[in-house]
């Protein structure tokens, strides 16, 4: 009996042994969390949710941070750069290219000065035209800080061939003479210019505006004054325009015969279109017709359009001294028909010809603007037909009265007339 008792209580006391192990209480509670966490797991994503949502909210304030730090670097690189502190600027721009590589495009440079960062100073102007020269200004320093022989761009990939950035800037500027062509297409050109840094600078080159604001004007700009640059007087100076076409559409009721019972008369529904197409060399077409503008437009791209009907000669722009610029054109028809009358003559022997006369007509239009463009709109102020008789030489006039049936030209422009180039400007 003795020891049966022994032996029962070792087992007792081995069990209360193996109870206190710290290995099986860990094992225990792991098990108790998991089993807690499977019961709900609602709190466990919520959980990690948050932990997430902590770790972005640090990560963003330290970007945020690094950005104010470069922000900082850089406006005290450009108030050194404006002192005329060279390689303090440099070391400067350095430092805040290495904490935020594109930090120069972050900024906002039209923000008004700022006394407790450096280069509070650098743009003073707010208004729209000293934006765009300071903007100017600050990409030709950039290209003159970033080499001391400055490329006007840079192969963003690496490549093999020659890369455009390795022709001269006198090439570039041929080329860019090109794009603008001899159509005026300075539309193109601005969206050149949206490519990058050094095309910009290009773009704004002020001999290519001074040579499209003489291909305009002629002999009437001779002087910058009262616009700060060529650029400014091509785009704010009244002008008519080469990319599209001015069309003015008339419609009108016309009374008819009555019937032969008199219960009713016929009402006829007229209408028609005039056209205007003017080029940058100063010839003008125009053309009258009942056809749809999307028939005729596509016909009027050149000059030497073979429809009969189509008016040729020449404009000029004049401006008054009551501020008004009008567009003066004389245009006629084309000789080829003239041609073609003399030999039908000479084909059926007509005893009693036709005097032979030339008919030359005179317009007078005034710029204004209509809708949202500037200028688009062309309003009838002189119209007259001049009848020259060959065989007497006499000149006969005659003034049409400028009535509803006149009505203003609007301008459309036309994509396809400016999608390829002639010649350079």
């Amino acid at each position: 009996m003795a020891d049966e008792n022994a032996d029962i209580g070792c087992t007792i006391e081995d069990e209360d042994e193996s109870s206190d192990d710290p290995d099986l209480q860990v094992e225990l509670n792991v098990f108790r969390a998991q089993w807690m966490s499977e019961l709900k797991p609602s709190s466990g994503v919520s959980g990690l949710s948050d932990r997430l949502l902590r770790a972005q909210g640090q990560k963003r304030s330290q970007e945020i941070a690094r950005e104010e730090k470069a922000t900082e670097l850089f406006l005290r690189a450009v108030q050194e750069e404006q002192n005329g502190a060279v390689y303090e600027a440099i070391k400067f721009y350095r430092m805040a290219m290495q904490l935020v590589p594109d930090i120069e495009f972050k900024i906002n440079y039209s923000r008004p000065p700022d006394a407790d960062r450096g280069g509070g100073n650098f743009m003073e102007d707010n208004d729209a035209n000293g934006d765009i020269e300071n903007l100017l200004a600050y990409f030709e320093q950039q290209l003159t800080l970033e080499s001391a022989f400055p490329k006007i761009c840079s192969p963003e990939l690496e490549m093999t061939q020659v890369h455009i950035s390795a022709l001269p800037r006198e090439i570039l500027m041929y080329i860019f003479r090109w794009v603008v062509s001899s159509d005026l297409d300075m539309r193109a050109l601005e969206q050149l210019s949206l490519v990058c840094r050094g095309f910009y600078i290009c773009a704004r080159d002020p001999e290519i505006w001074r040579l499209a604001c003489l291909k305009v004007w002629g002999r009437n700009c001779t002087k910058l004054i009262p616009f700060k640059s060529w650029r400014e007087m091509f785009l704010r100076r009244p002008r008519v325009r080469f990319d599209g076409v001015y069309i003015s559409k008339t419609s009108y009721i016309r009374q008819g015969e009555e019937s032969l019972d008199g219960f009713y008369r016929a009402w006829h529904h007229v209408e028609y279109y005039r056209y205007l197409r003017f080029f940058p060399d100063g010839h003008v077409i125009m053309l009258t017709t009942p056809e749809d503008p999307l028939c005729v437009v596509p016909r009027l791209r050149t000059r030497n359009t073979r429809m009969d009907s189509v008016l040729l000669g020449h404009f000029r722009l004049s401006q008054e001294t009551d501020n008004q610029t009008k567009v003066f054109a004389v245009v006629c028809k084309k000789k080829k028909e003239e041609k073609a009358a003399e030999f039908q003559r000479n084909r059926f022997c007509r005893r009693n010809p036709a005097p032979e006369a030339e008919h030359i007509f005179h317009v007078g239009l005034q710029l204004s603007s209509g809708g949202r463009q500037s200028f688009s709109k062309l309003v009838w102020i002189h119209h007259s037909c001049h009848i020259t008789y060959k065989l007497t030489g006499e000149t006969v006039v005659n003034a049409f009265d400028l009535d509803r049936m006149y009505t203003p030209f609007f301008f459309a422009r036309v994509k396809s007339y400016t999608a390829f180039s002639e010649q350079p400007l």
